[in-house]
């Protein structure tokens, strides 16, 4: 962080900082904005583009900055473009994010839509115009994230997950455990409820509360947010799951974690899972061993990280968006992506039904009322002809189906003409699934 730091403040006493457009001014995308309008330095946040205008006029309201609306991209690059203080330039708003995607005066394209159809456009869009992409998106990242970093790496550019996020977090913490010469053989994340029944009716005074949607709050609690998020980490690991949505077992302090997985597999292939209700607060971590440097384990136990073999490496919050601008100074200047996919999948998010269906209901997607998503093996998935549950939005049922069971590609009536069918598909042929 040190370098990246000294590099964006370079770019500061420059005058030429990363600018940045942004697509998406919900929860996430408000947050981000706050974060570039405080004054970060080497970052600028040039312009925004979201579907209501009013939602991103509202995000730089609360930031205390200005902002200019655009219709075209001559006011687009007139606004970006304004000379005077950092403070004095408005940010330019719009609602057609491919404006930001094709504008010359704009590097990285910050995607936080939570979306996957549109997201998959967005992104391809910016890869064309040779723009780093960085995304606040597990949705999209679990669904198409190795097609898409081949994408961008096809068109000499870089797509990354956002940090602060708990994939991003997680796989810094993994990629620090290695760094000092131990062996990661899990990767967790720490929640207090899980519940596949939770609706955005349920949902719907907590969503009010913390002032996000309840589709959005409803995919925390039924278990499809942490299946894509914990998809994107298997995919950059090479750890798979021990069973459809994972284990999750109860768990009384995050130290304890190893007691609650079977050790032959965390030694023989590792384990990409969850635990509930931990102690001593909500937070991701990664189990370690160093067996073969036997006293290694002395300075250890010094430091009372436990008598091993396996240790905890832990970290007590993510703080999504707040970090998420070091992903944009990570992604554009040193061309990393904290949860880039090793190969092609290993896990994949499926679509199950969280009640009892019948043929001709149209799926309402992520956060529904009819579906939850389970993260799953690739090799499972595929072999069962399993919905992806980043496309399942708009399918229509051709059979009446049980509560609970997964939903089969040959179940559903897919919608015409999405890229991301496209995608998903040659991302199937790429790596041989």
């Amino acid at each position: 962080m040190i370098l990246l730091d000294n590099a964006l403040a370079e770019l500061e006493r420059a005058g030429k900082p990363i600018r940045v457009g942004l697509v998406g001014a919900g929860f996430a995308g408000k947050g981000f904005t706050i974060q570039l309008l405080g004054g970060l330095p080497g970052l600028r946040l040039a312009a925004i583009s979201n579907r209501t205008v009013s939602e991103a006029e509202e995000g730089v309201r609360m930031a205390e900055g200005k902002f200019v609306n655009v219709k075209n991209a001559d006011e687009l690059e007139a606004a970006i473009n304004k000379k005077g203080g950092k403070l004095d330039v408005p940010v330019a708003i719009t609602n057609d994010a491919f404006l930001l995607c094709n504008s010359p005066s704009i590097d990285c394209i910050v995607e936080a839509t939570g979306e996957i159809e549109f997201a998959a456009q967005v992104c391809m869009a910016a890869f064309k115009a040779k723009k780093t992409v960085v995304v606040l998106n597990a949705e999209l990242d679990a669904t198409l994230g190795p097609i898409l970093n081949a994408k961008a790496k096809e068109h000499g550019v870089t797509y990354a997950q956002a940090d602060g996020d708990q994939p991003a977090v997680i796989m810094n913490l993994y990629r620090y455990a290695k760094s000092i010469g131990f062996t990661p053989v899990m990767a967790g994340n720490i929640k207090s409820l899980q519940d596949h029944r939770r609706t955005p009716t349920t949902q719907a005074e907590f969503a009010k509360n913390v002032w996000q949607r309840p589709k959005f709050i409803t995919s925390f609690a039924d278990g499809t947010k942490i299946s894509q998020e914990m998809a994107t980490v298997a995919n950059a690991t090479g750890f798979p799951v021990q069973k459809r949505s994972m284990a999750g077992p109860k768990c009384d302090h995050v130290d304890n974690a190893w007691k609650h997985f079977d050790m032959n597999k965390l030694m023989s292939t590792g384990l990409t899972d969850y635990i509930l209700g931990a102690q001593p607060s909500f937070g991701v971590f990664v189990l370690a061993h160093c067996d073969h440097q036997p006293l290694k384990k002395r300075w250890m136990k010094c430091y009372k990280m436990g008598d091993g073999p396996i240790y905890t490496f832990y970290t007590p919050y993510h703080l999504s968006p707040i970090e998420a601008p070091n992903s944009v100074g990570r992604a554009h200047l040193f061309k990393d992506n904290p949860v880039r996919p090793i190969a092609g999948p290993v896990c994949d998010v499926v679509t199950i039904a969280k009640r009892d269906l019948k043929a001709g209901e149209k799926l309402d997607g992520i956060g529904g009322y009819l579906t939850y998503g389970g993260i799953d093996n690739t090799s499972t998935a595929i072999k069962e002809n399993l919905l992806p549950m980043g496309l399942s939005e708009g399918c229509v049922l051709r059979r009446d189906l049980p509560m609970d069971a997964g939903i089969r590609l040959d179940d559903v009536e897919i919608p015409g003409g999405r890229l991301s069918d496209k995608l998903w598909a040659e991302q199937k042929k790429m790596f041989g699934l």
